[in-house]
């Protein structure tokens, strides 16, 4: 079988990490392969490079919760299985750390625990034309941008509005995302098995604000009206914030596709006890 190694290199350490992954896939008698940027490390590795991530049976990645983001569109592309092992502060996603490794072989060779976590689309429509389009695993961000005043985020969803508020963003949350910005904005955590989409405001200018859950069968969309030249730009899964112009139409639905994170352990809710309680402690 072969597994696909995906490693976020500017982490300290793990290239190291990933040929030791390598090795011991090797010896298991698993095929450890490479794709894209990470096959100029493929020597280095030990690892074969492949032309599709489609030949794979497994994805493991090498990083943090972006790398598992990274690599989690792809595996979701493809429909292949992926395991995390965390080289980054928190690695929510992670299933392993790295002293756990040698797990590794043992866990895909055998019977798989797979949770199973929707994706989102974003699009935007500039004058009725869509000008961009996005797969989204934890969320998509609209913020002001900096020193700007407050804009009108206006949410409507199925075609009827909804909310106007005035609010340094909202966020547009997947299950998985809910532990992520959403939660440090005063958003529920969510069972990551959901069907669902979750929407929080950002600092809303109101005494009245809630976080909201809406059907994955629903159609969300923003329109940004700005105030005294108020600017805002919108971001997905962390990436870089694009702007959104006033008379925009942000869109966010459920996706085709949905992720299988294997999982060990105490899984989901294990993580949550020791990697979001515990520091309250």
């Amino acid at each position: 079988m072969r597994v696909l190694i995906g490693c976020n290199f500017q982490k300290e350490g793990s290239l190291e990490l990933a040929a030791k992954i390598s090795a011991l896939l090797s010896e298991s008698g698993f095929e450890p392969s490479v794709y894209g940027k990470c096959s100029e490390y493929a020597r280095q590795m030990g690892a074969r490079i492949v032309e599709t991530p489609a030949i794979c049976d497994f994805v493991v990645t090498v990083g943090g919760d972006g790398t598992i983001i990274k690599w989690g569109k792809v595996a979701a592309e493809h429909d292949i299985p992926l395991l995390g092992v965390n080289m980054g502060r928190l690695g929510f996603m992670a299933t392993l750390e790295p002293h756990e490794i040698s797990r590794i072989p043992e866990i895909l060779g055998g019977e798989l625990t797979i949770s199973r976590r929707i994706l989102l689309e974003c699009k935007v429509f500039r004058e009725e034309r869509e000008i961009f389009s996005e797969r989204v695993m934890n969320d998509v961000i609209l913020s002001r941008s900096s020193v700007s005043k407050l804009p009108e985020f206006v949410v409507s969803c199925g075609g009827a509005e909804l909310s106007r508020v005035r609010a340094d963003g909202v966020i547009f949350s997947t299950p998985t995302g809910s532990t992520a910005y959403s939660l440090s904005a005063g958003g529920p955590i969510l069972s990551p098995d959901l069907e669902c989409i979750e929407f929080t405001a950002l600092c809303p200018h109101t005494l009245f604000n809630r976080p909201m859950i809406f059907s994955d069968k629903q159609i969300l969309t923003v329109r940004v009206n700005h105030y005294q030249n108020s600017k805002a730009t919108f971001s997905v899964d962390g990436g870089s914030g694009i702007p959104l112009f006033e008379g925009d139409a942000l869109q966010v639905m459920r996706s085709r596709l949905t992720l299988g994170l294997i999982e060990t352990g105490s899984g989901f809710y294990g993580a949550v006890r020791s990697k979001l309680m515990t520091p309250l402690k």
